[in-house]
């Protein structure tokens, strides 16, 4: 059955998932109103109809929002002031927000419902395929995930609560990212004291995730005491180099959080508590 999905944001991830539902037979829609000329290509390329916003609110029965995280609070707020939740349509928030950004949004937009969703992987287009988990009211969350039925996006909901969905996305790409920066700037040290390409020769030998390690943290927290000064010396060499160190003095900050724990022999969940911050009472913050 045909539906119509208003995209509030056609940007290259906006477009490719426009497109995909667009190949369903749906009609999506989107505002050209203050966009750019790029913007709007793309809109075309993938198929996409122009309308201004109040039409696009009333004549959709989904709102998905993907657009930049910092620009979240603003996409949404031109869709709160029109308040046309009588017509049933859900809100998809689909930004790599923290969740409780997301139960903020939820609440400015109340009482039309929104869903908690986010989007692991590159945009659908060349057979790639992206996974959208979706997190809020799982008669909602279904009903979104039909639309995406038959496309390159998969969906996956996550239960009842909104803010599971936006957890997962920055819990992931806290490390995937990070973990990127420290790519760039650990090669840039070694190339800088040219042994990049034995850098490159020990990387080699290792072809799984740290992040799926997880019996290793007990093990970090247990070495801290002494992985700490040495990334407090990596922090030297990347200055040395031309590089940020700050990072390094991150990491060991977050290393001496575990001073106390020095050799012991710790679960899992009993390293995290270690690695927690006490907070005060009086100010949560």
């Amino acid at each position: 059955m045909t539906s119509t999905i208003g995209l509030l944001h056609p940007g290259s991830m906006g477009s490719a998932f426009g497109a995909q539902l667009r190949a369903r037979g749906h009609i999506v829609l989107w505002c050209p109103d203050g966009r750019s000329d790029t913007t709007r290509h793309r809109a075309e390329r993938a198929g996409l109809e122009a309308a201004a916003l109040p039409e696009l609110v009333s004549r959709s029965d989904v709102l998905l929002s993907l657009c930049p995280p910092a620009a979240a609070e603003e996409t949404a707020g031109p869709v709160a002031e029109l308040g046309m939740s009588e017509a049933g349509t859900i809100y998809v928030d689909a930004n790599a927000v923290s969740p409780s950004r997301v139960v903020s949004i939820a609440d400015r937009l109340a009482p039309m419902p929104v869903i908690d969703a986010a989007v692991v992987g590159s945009p659908p287009v060349g057979g790639k395929s992206p996974t959208l988990y979706l997190s809020g009211a799982v008669e909602q969350a279904d009903r979104v995930a039909e639309f995406f039925a038959g496309t390159d996006v998969r969906t996956h909901v996550l239960g009842d609560s909104i803010g599971k969905a936006s957890a997962l996305k920055l819990a992931y790409s806290s490390y995937q990212k990070v973990s990127r920066v420290l790519a760039a700037v650990a090669y840039g040290a070694a190339d800088t004291y040219g042994v990049a390409d034995e850098l490159l020769v020990i990387a080699a030998k290792r072809t799984r995730s740290y992040l799926v390690e997880t019996d290793y943290i007990p093990k970090t927290a247990a070495r801290a005491w002494r992985w700490g000064p040495e990334l407090e010396d990596a922090a030297a060499l990347l200055a040395d180099a031309g590089l940020p160190d700050s990072l390094m003095h991150a990491a060991a900050a977050t290393l001496a959080r575990w001073d106390g724990n020095r050799d012991e022999r710790l679960d899992i969940a009993e390293a995290l508590e270690a690695l927690r911050l006490e907070r005060d009472p009086g100010n949560p913050s």
